[in-house]
Parts: C-alpha cells; sequence; structure tokens
C-alpha cells in the first residue's frame, strides 16, 4: 500500500470518527451548561423538584374534597387571590377562564380552583371555576402579598405542583405554559 493511500484511508478514519464523536460532544457541552432550546422555555416558574401535593387536602366549596387521580381531568390551574379580591383580581379570574376556553378540544382536560371565598353570583359566572379552601395552606407561599392580584400556579394529573405564574402574570404567556404542559 502506498503512503499516499495509507494518509486517505486516516483521514477517512478519523472523519468518520468524528461524526459520530462531535455530536455527543456538543451534546454534552449544551447540557453542562443550562443551554435549551427556544421552544423549551417556559414563560413561568418551574418548581424544582415538583412538590407532590397529592396528601394536601382541598375542600371544596360544596363539601367535597378536590381528588388528584381523577380521570376526567388532566390539569389543575389554581388561581390564588391576594387578601382582597376586588374589581382588578375577579377581572383576572374571569380572563383565566378564558384562556382556557381558547384550548378548544383540550379545554375539557384542564379545571380551574380558586382559593377564596367569592360572593355565589362571581363564582356562577366564573363556571366552570370552583372554590376551594387550602386546609393546610401548602399554596400559601405562592399567594402574592398585594390586595387584589391574582397568582396562578399548576398541578400536574398526579397531584404534583410544577409551575407558577407570579402576580401580573402575562395571560397569553399563561396560556402557552398551559397548552405545552396539556399536549405533555
Amino acid at each position: 500500500m502506498n503512503p499516499r493511500n495509507r494518509t486517505r484511508n486516516r483521514i477517512a478514519l478519523i472523519l468518520v470518527v468524528a461524526a459520530f464523536v462531535v455530536p455527543f460532544l456538543g451534546t454534552w457541552y449544551l447540557s453542562t451548561t443550562g443551554w435549551r432550546p427556544q421552544g423549551m422555555r417556559n414563560f413561568g416558574t418551574l418548581i424544582e423538584p415538583p412538590r407532590d401535593l397529592s396528601a394536601a387536602r382541598f375542600v371544596l366549596a360544596d363539601g367535597g374534597t378536590l381528588g388528584w387521580k381523577d380521570a376526567n381531568w388532566s390539569w389543575t390551574v389554581v388561581a390564588l387571590p391576594g387578601p382582597d379580591c376586588a374589581q382588578a383580581c375577579l377581572r383576572e379570574l374571569d380572563e383565566l377562564r378564558r384562556v382556557r376556553l381558547t384550548l378548544n378540544r383540550n379545554a375539557a382536560r384542564v379545571r380551574l380552583i380558586v382559593l377564596a371565598d367569592l360572593p355565589q353570583q362571581a363564582l356562577a359566572s366564573l363556571a366552570p371555576m370552583q372554590s376551594a379552601r387550602d386546609v393546610d395552606g401548602v399554596l400559601a407561599a405562592y399567594r402574592p402579598a398585594v390586595a387584589d392580584a391574582l397568582a396562578v400556579v399548576f398541578i400536574d394529573p398526579h397531584g404534583f405542583l410544577v409551575l407558577s405564574h407570579a402576580a401580573g402574570y402575562d395571560a397569553n404567556k399563561l396560556r402557552k405554559d398551559l397548552e405545552r404542559a396539556i399536549k405533555s
């Protein structure tokens, strides 16, 4: 074998090995630096690690308890009003109800819970939103301290708190997070 062929063979072997090794090295580098593709970013705050709420007690306004292993629901969106839920808070609750409606056929996969004692007339206008009480106070840390404000958290079908949106959230960004959660 002449030296010229040997050099070509070595270069070809190096290129073949590089074609397989370089993508792995690139992936390793990107994952260690924490880079994520644009489509993988959440607009809300990801709860790391997710908090298990399956043992927490939430009592609905009708006296029933909120169950997590319900086959009819996939995700639970919990609205957490501040100390005084007045006009701005009620508008945001209505906007949250409308965000659910924009999910079209997937709207049935989301249930809305508000952790506040709302007047019956206000609650009727927000249907299918249900009112509940956080008996154990597990979501108290996510509740806004500002009056007439609203924060939102997402709970997955197994009862894990996975995402939160602080008071003053953008409803369009919340909708995008909800769409991504339902599709996963």
